[in-house]
Parts: C-alpha cells; structure tokens; sequence
C-alpha cells in the first residue's frame, strides 16, 4: 500500500507540474509584425519596435493578462512563418480579407482606415481616376491590400511592386514612377515628413470590400480561434477603458477605428 500511495503522490506531483506548465504556456505570445510600416510598426536603429501596433499590441497583452514578447518579419513571409509557428499572432496591420481568412483565423478589427495614393508635388495630374492613370506607373508594397486593389482598379495602369514600402517611396522620390497606392494614414504621415516632402496626396481612395476587406485584424492559426476571440474581447475593452483612445490620439487626430 505505501508504493501505491507514493506512486499516487508522484502521478499527482506530476500531473500538477504539467498543468503548471501548460498555464505557464498560455500566459505568454509571441507577436509577429513587420516592422518597417510607420508610423503603424517600425523597427528603430537601436533594435526597439515602435509604432501604433505595437502600442496596441502592448496593451492587449496587458488586458489578456499574458507576456509577449516580439519578432519581426518580412512582409510577404509573414503568414508562413505564422503557419510554422514562429510566433503566435500577426499584429502588423494586416487587413482581414475573404483571400487571407483562407490562411488564417482572424480577431475582429482593431483599425479600418481607407487607401490613398500620392504623386511627386510637380505632378501633372489632377485626379485618380482610371483615365487619368492610363500609362502612368504606380508603386505598392507587394502581397498586400494595395497592390491587390492597384492591380484590379487601374488595370491600364503599370504596377511596379516593392518588398517594403521604404523602397517604394524611395522610387517616386527619385521620380522613377508616376505615384505610389497604400493607407491613407501611412501617406499622410510620410508627406508631412522632410523624408516625404517630394510629394503629396492626390486623392483618398473608395474602399472596395472585396479587397480591403473589414479592417485590419490580429491573425492567428486556423485552428487558434479562442486566441483570436480573447484578442477581440481585449480590443472592445480597451477601447471602452480608453487606453485605445490615448493610443490612438498619440498618432493620429481622428479615431483610426473606424466606423462602429
């Protein structure tokens, strides 16, 4: 009888210590972003990761009560590197659209903000229409929203894409293309900067469903759909606490939210 009660205790010790371990597991993330997308997320020269996702992401962490630590990645590897586990969940302003829910699981939005597209100040053009665009080359990051959306709604235009979007700015500063497509926000940050002082924005772009789907989401693995649900109850928190709103008014002077 005593082997027996010592081999319980051990079986117990044991199963105690798993349990310990797996809830250890739980409370901590990996969170994947790019990186090199300000003023959303920007990997700074002294290594720190700065930007609105990653204040977002900071204080969904503290809302769920879990520690996260942070990795980047390249662009258009990311939803691999999700899928290999590298990292838990993507927050690097990736737009939840029907294409990518075939990937991956998404949390409900936490920003929607409309595309634009900006051209050198001395441009000749006066508007964005299709007509206006025929012949001209525009630049996007590839594999996201932007490209997707230049590609469909100015097919008489010529798509270059860029890795990031640094390069691509770097292009219409030189005057190597006609303009550039991408967030509103993203454009607006970078013309009122020295870095973009090239240029200006020509005109904000309707937003196509289809395309740039419902808002940029935090996304996980398929089969991680309670993640994505704690990631959402954490958004509608914050933003009902009013940490996202100090967030937000940090980058922007409109609510980048979006409408309800």
């Amino acid at each position: 009888m005593k082997i027996s009660a010592r081999l319980f205790a051990a079986a117990s010790v044991a199963a105690l210590s798993l349990f310990a371990g797996a809830a250890s597991a739980q409370e901590k993330l990996v969170i994947g972003t790019e990186g090199a997308y300000p003023p959303f997320n920007v990997l700074e020269s002294n290594g720190e990761l700065t930007g609105f996702d990653i204040d977002i992401a900071k204080a969904l962490c503290t809302e769920m009560k879990v520690e996260c630590t942070f990795v980047t990645n390249d662009w258009d590897g990311i939803i691999p590197a999700l899928q290999s586990k590298k990292f838990d969940a993507i927050i690097a302003s990736m737009s939840i659209t029907p294409e990518r829910k075939e990937q991956v699981g998404f949390s409900k939005k936490y920003y929607n903000t409309p595309p634009a597209i900006a051209v050198p100040k001395d441009s000749d053009l006066k508007d964005a229409s299709p007509a206006s665009l025929k012949g001209k080359t525009l630049g996007a990051q590839g594999s996201t929203t932007h490209s997707n959306y230049t590609e469909k709604h100015f097919p008489d235009s010529e798509l270059k894409l860029y890795p990031t979007a640094d390069e691509y700015k770097l292009d219409v500063t030189n005057g190597r293309i006609d303009g550039v497509v991408d967030d509103i926000v993203v454009l607006s940050e970078w013309v009122k900067s020295d870095a973009g002082s090239c240029c200006k924005i020509l005109a904000p772009l309707p937003i196509d469903p289809e395309i740039n789907g419902e808002g940029a989401g935090i996304a996980v693995r398929k089969d991680e759909m309670a993640l994505a649900d704690k990631f959402s109850a954490a958004i509608l928190a914050i933003r009902a606490n009013g940490e996202y709103k100090k967030i937000n008014d940090k980058y922007f002077d409109f609510d980048v939210y979006g409408d309800k």
